[in-house]
């Protein structure tokens, strides 16, 4: 699948500090420790409706991570998924009288370009899942012949399922109790009244054709993958075992990445699937979580209609911390719009304060979990200072500069 084009990212002058990341397995802030190559995974979207700002928000934080890696001399191999065959596509597309593939590809170009205006660096390998059933039913088959999955007695329909007991370590990614599995296990795609399985939170690998849905053939049968493998599978084939870092939102802890942890534990025998489970918090609107289901998106694309600069909505979403779920409103966005308005300002000035402590303490603050609240105040002591003194005639003329390819460079705003 066809990703987005890049941007050229500055070198900066100076050491970066080692990144490091809250991991929701450990329950720990930790040192990321990648090697020569910097190896990370970030769950994509389901291509039923364009990009909104809880998407952004998420792409965004591992947007830093790229970035922060990069600075520190990394080279990053970045993948990503796109779930174009799932339950919500075919819903949607029923719902609207649309072709499901037609969809999937619109609202995947829509995304793409909502990326792209943002200045997220693109994934090296972008990945559909209709590409990758081959890979996906090579893994399945697998799972079937070590006993971790099994079909569900139903002569009509044996579909198959993952044991999640298989692996001894169920739960470890999430920390979910069991009464939490159950209790959003049915609402994050999950199936627990599907008779003949041996667990309620078993999940689907292998959906077997019904009529009126795509289906591919396969050893398994006509049929499809379900949501999790899909991820595991990629992952497996394009990382390897105990990448770096696994990314998505916090809605996708459990049952999303557990399962995608598991399956590709059982499959390969390894563990862990990654060394860094990292997860971004959920935007709001109203006092609500942004969601499809609620109805209740900003979408990318609209603020970019209407002429909203993409920098301004990366400080706007930066403004508060990655884990933190927050609310989107009209003054966090005008308060962003100032915020770029006097960043701009001042590096446009011919001299400026020395700046190479505030390039310090911005690598500072982002190294330590993405506080991005405090990598902004420290450019806007800069920045402060800088149009304090604007008539003053001295600094460095070099100053603004550096501020200029610092903030390009780790934010990945243009200034």
């Amino acid at each position: 699948m066809q990703t987005w084009s890049s941007v050229a990212v500055p070198r900066v002058p100076g050491t970066a500090p080692p990144l490091r990341l809250y991991d929701t397995a450990t329950g720990q802030l930790r040192p990321t420790a990648p090697g020569r190559v910097a190896r990370m995974y970030v769950c994509g979207i389901t291509p039923y409706d364009a990009t909104h700002l809880g998407h952004a928000a998420t792409y965004l934080a591992f947007d830093l991570v790229y970035r922060l890696w990069l600075d520190a001399g990394h080279e990053v191999h970045y993948v990503q998924n796109v779930t174009d065959i799932d339950e919500p596509l075919l819903e949607r597309a029923a719902r609207d009288s649309d072709d499901w593939v037609v969809l999937g590809l619109r609202e995947t170009a829509l995304f793409r370009e909502d990326m792209e205006a943002l200045r997220v660096l693109p994934p090296r390998d972008f990945v559909g899942a209709v590409e990758s059933v081959p890979e996906i039913v090579e893994v399945i088959e697998k799972l079937l012949a070590s006993g971790a999955a099994y079909r569900v007695d139903d002569p009509e329909y044996p579909d198959v399922y993952f044991d999640r007991s298989y692996t001894g370590r169920f739960g470890y990614e999430s920390n979910y109790d069991e009464a939490a599995m159950h209790a959003v296990f049915g609402d994050r795609g999950g199936d627990p009244e599907r008779p003949g399985k041996r667990d309620p939170l078993d999940a689907l690998l292998w959906r077997m054709a019904r009529p009126g849905e795509p289906c591919w053939e396969s050893p398994l049968g006509s049929g499809r993958p379900g949501w999790h493998i899909e991820c595991s599978a990629i992952a497996c084939q394009r990382l390897g075992m105990g990448f770096d870092v696994q990314g998505g939102g916090s809605d996708l802890a459990f049952p999303h990445h557990e399962f995608s942890a598991a399956h590709a534990e059982a499959f390969a025998g390894e563990h862990p699937f990654a060394r860094h489970y990292v997860h971004a918090g959920m935007i709001g609107l109203d006092g609500e979580k942004m969601s499809k289901s609620k109805g209740n998106l900003v979408f990318v694309s609209r603020l970019r209609a209407d002429g909203v600069d993409p920098s301004a909505v990366r400080l706007a979403l930066f403004s508060g911390h990655y884990r933190t779920d927050r609310a989107w409103t009209t003054e966090l966005l005008s308060g962003a719009e100032r915020r770029l308005e006097r960043w701009r300002e001042a590096v446009a000035l011919p001299t400026g304060p020395e700046a190479e402590d505030t390039v310090g303490r911005l690598r500072e603050h982002l190294a330590d979990d993405l506080d991005t609240p405090g990598a902004l105040m420290a450019v806007d002591a800069w920045v402060d200072e800088a149009l304090r003194h604007r008539t003053g005639g001295t600094g460095s003329e070099s100053a603004p500069a550096l501020v200029r390819s610092a903030v390009d460079s780790l934010l990945g705003v243009v200034l």
